[in-house]
């Protein structure tokens, strides 16, 4: 049994903003837009802080409430604007060459802006051994039961090098689950997962079959290498 969890700890977030605007658009005396820092801290009109950090192939993106790191794809848009978006290719962030950043979720899905406020530290997979493997398995499986009423159990098979990935899938599966269940629908969609296992592969995949939801994951990608809570959810909507 193996349950994960995403291993960043961001720093509190600090200091007032004088203002959303002067956050988004602060300009340098050059006329250009002043640096943005490579892993960077943002705050939300809604109050959602999370942590946007570009120092990898693919950028990632965390909310401070939650376990789940996001990986991105960028992608280009008009007016020299960059569009963020998950695995399913649906946005998450847009930024504009100026500095500013519109957040896209599921509460606000037209977008609300985010300000910057400050650099962040690097979001990266925890190192553990075999012990904290089953104390976040037994973590992700005690979630996943409790949202659920039912037991679901997580097992897994790993090795030293994917441990710390399949760890941190087990509770993106776990999240996902969670989320089913706040959902009106969410016998029609919890009814036909009965457990979890989590494997290595050469790519990330979900896959629901016989009642087992089928996780599997590539180490060497990193987070990029594991599929998102929003691509189990949207496996589990697609079952019949």
């Amino acid at each position: 049994m193996l349950c994960a969890v995403l291993a960043t700890a961001s720093p509190a977030f600090a200091g007032p903003l004088s203002s959303l605007r002067d956050s988004l658009f602060n300009h340098g005396r050059d006329g250009r837009d002043s640096a943005v820092p490579p892993v960077a801290r943002y705050v939300s009109e809604d109050g959602d802080v999370f942590t946007l950090d570009r120092t990898g192939p693919k950028p990632l993106l965390k909310f401070d409430n939650s376990y789940e790191v996001w990986a991105l794809s960028a992608q280009q848009a008009p007016r020299g604007d960059t569009i963020y978006k998950n695995d399913l290719g649906e946005p998450v962030l847009r930024a504009t060459r100026l500095g500013g950043v519109t957040l896209f979720t599921d509460h606000r899905p037209d977008g609300e802006a985010a300000a910057l406020a400050g650099p962040g530290v690097p979001l990266k997979l925890a190192i553990m051994g075999p012990q904290a493997l089953l104390d976040r398995l037994w973590q992700a499986s005690g979630r996943a039961s409790r949202a659920a009423r039912r037991l679901i159990p997580f097992e897994a098979e790993a090795t030293p090098s994917s441990a710390p990935l399949i760890a941190d899938a087990a509770m993106v599966t776990s999240e996902a689950v969670v989320r089913m269940t706040k959902r009106s629908d969410s016998h029609r969609l919890l009814d036909h997962i009965l457990r979890v296992h989590l494997g290595e592969g050469q790519k990330a995949s979900v896959q629901l079959s016989q009642g087992v939801l089928e996780v599997t994951v590539a180490p060497p990608q990193g987070f990029p290498g594991r599929p998102s809570s929003d691509a189990i959810v949207h496996v589990a909507q697609a079952f019949h």
